[in-house]
């Protein structure tokens, strides 16, 4: 079997070799005679299972000890409703920089909870850029400050971590968490939804500042709280277990094979082979986003009509390079650069760009 490609932008690619080793456990994982999709969650096994994927994430991200880590369901969009939840006073101002689509859909979640100031807002300028650092309009005491670390449908990447002074910052990394090195202790809350860079859809994983526990936060039920989730271990009702699992296994290969370092590396040169061939096209391949804001994740581009880009997408899939159409809300070819795609993946689908571009320039 040969496999294609994936540039989709989520559920995403994962490596070839968890999935072989997924599927040899699958009937009978660790000699015990059945699937770990089948043993409880509250079995020695899976705590096991459970604690070292936490110790090889810690491991992976430099997650300092003061901060708790929970593997949760819920996808990012789930959470951004619980952090209003959890470290927000009714009606208290939390401060949200929107770069994209993402930020547009956190503040939606957080309205019902908390007074919303927005703080920057790029909208106006089709979200090509971040706004100026010093533009954005802060408020003095609000709750947290909100950014998207990298916005999958528009291509824009936070390239340095902004300081909101004292107020904690939140940030929503589930594109491009573990790409590169992070300073985790600059931020209150990082969160991500695990399907695009750390493992299958399913599970996400919240990075809490465990001084923020002591917040009373707003009215809940026990399980959209984040205290008794962190008292819990992760298993204050049945978790993903699965998801948990493969998880695991996606940290374990990421270790292996050289750390954030090593894929910090490799994403600059996907990114770099892609933006490359589009800028050299004369104009046949555009990516409108500033160039300092340029994500290494997502690139989105677009062709000079909408008839040469159902034939690019087409023709891609063809020749084995899946899923580059873009999202609905803008069009176009976009391509996914998770820290599973290998380089020759960015290789093959540049190759392409060339050859389709003389056939139809």
């Amino acid at each position: 079997m040969t496999r294609a490609f994936n540039f989709s932008a989520g559920p995403a690619t994962l490596p070839e070799s968890v999935l072989r080793q997924a599927q040899a456990e699958m009937l009978d994982w660790n000699g015990i005679g059945a699937s770990i999709v089948e043993i409880s969650h509250r079995s020695q096994d899976f705590i096991a299972v459970a604690a070292q994927a936490e110790a090889d994430l810690r491991a992976l991200v430099g997650i300092p000890d003061d901060y708790a880590v929970l593997f949760l369901s819920g996808g990012a969009t789930t959470h951004q409703a619980l952090l209003a939840l959890n470290f927000a006073a009714p009606g208290q101002v939390v401060d949200y920089v929107v770069t994209g689509h993402w930020g547009k859909t956190a503040i939606k979640q957080a309205k019902p909870y908390c007074t919303v100031n927005i703080a920057a807002d790029g909208e106006a300028g089709g979200f090509h850029d971040i706004p100026a650092r010093d533009s954005w309009r802060l408020t003095p005491g609000a709750a947290y400050v909100h950014i998207t670390a990298n916005e999958t449908i528009h291509g824009v990447e936070f390239r340095d971590t902004p300081d909101v002074g004292d107020v904690p910052l939140f940030a929503d990394f589930s594109s491009s968490i573990a790409s590169e090195p992070l300073d985790v202790s600059k931020y209150g809350v990082i969160y991500a939804g695990a399907q695009k860079n750390l493992g299958p859809v399913g599970v996400a994983v919240v990075i809490i500042r465990k001084d923020l526990f002591a917040r009373s936060g707003q009215p809940r039920a026990d399980i959209f709280d984040y205290r008794s989730h962190a008292e819990r271990d992760s298993m204050l009702n049945t978790p993903p277990t699965w998801n948990w699992y493969l998880a695991g296994l996606v940290f374990k290969w990421m270790l292996a094979e050289g750390g954030v370092a090593e894929f910090a590396r490799r994403n600059a040169v996907k990114s770099s082979l892609v933006y490359s061939a589009i800028d050299a096209s004369g104009g046949f391949y555009r990516n409108d986003v500033a160039a300092a804001a340029r994500s290494r994740m997502n690139i989105p581009f677009f062709l000079p009509d909408d008839t040469l880009t159902a034939r690019f997408v087409a023709e891609s899939k063809a020749a084995g390079l899946l899923a580059l159409k873009g999202h609905k809300a803008v069009g176009g070819i976009r391509a996914s650069l998770y820290n599973a795609m290998p380089v020759e993946g960015a290789q093959a689908l540049v190759e392409f760009m060339r050859d389709f571009q003389q056939r139809n320039g």
